[in-house]
Parts: C-alpha cells; sequence; structure tokens
C-alpha cells in the first residue's frame, strides 16, 4: 500500500486523500460531497478514500488524529488539510487554487 500511496500523491494533478474510518458519521456525510466535487472537477482532481484503521501506519505518518481528514496533496508535497466536512463549493474552491 505505501508504495502505491506515494505513486499516487506524487502525481502533477491535485491529489485529495480522505481519511476515513466505516463507524463515523461525518465521513458518511463527506462521502457524496465528495463525489460531487469529483463530476465538478473531472480530470483535474484525484480523490482517494484511506481507512484510518485497515491504514493505521499512514494515518499516524500524517498526524491523522480525527476522522474526517482531507489531505491535499501536488506533487507529492501536503498543500492543504482540514478536519470535519466541508461544502463541496468550499471543497471546490480550494483546490481550484493548485489546478
Amino acid at each position: 500500500m505505501k508504495t502505491n500511496f506515494n505513486t499516487i500523491i506524487n502525481s502533477k494533478l491535485p491529489v485529495l486523500v480522505d481519511f476515513y474510518a466505516d463507524w463515523c458519521g461525518p465521513c458518511k456525510m463527506l462521502a457524496p460531497i465528495l463525489k460531487d466535487v469529483k463530476e465538478a472537477l473531472e480530470d483535474g482532481i484525484k480523490i482517494i478514500k484511506i481507512d484510518v484503521d485497515k491504514n493505521q501506519p499512514l494515518a499516524v505518518k500524517y498526524q491523522v488524529r480525527g476522522v474526517p481528514t482531507m489531505i491535499l496533496f501536488k506533487n507529492g508535497e501536503q498543500v492543504w488539510r482540514q478536519s470535519g466536512v466541508l461544502q463541496k463549493n468550499d471543497i471546490i474552491s480550494i483546490i481550484k487554487q493548485y489546478i
């Protein structure tokens, strides 16, 4: 998983990583919002979901202490992060700064 994750975040395309857990209510609210974000930005963004319970070393590495936590990477660099649920337009305007 680790090599694959590093390959994914080293993209020229912004990569939004959603750290979530199956038991988390706000995470379930965020899922359809992120789907809408992907539809709106199409090929301008990659969105991946990481289950913190199944990928604890990754969650620890990025100091994810609460879910959902979104981290935006560009060229392997963390350029933005936020915990909690944001609205579609807020997420889109943040991502557009890095496209």
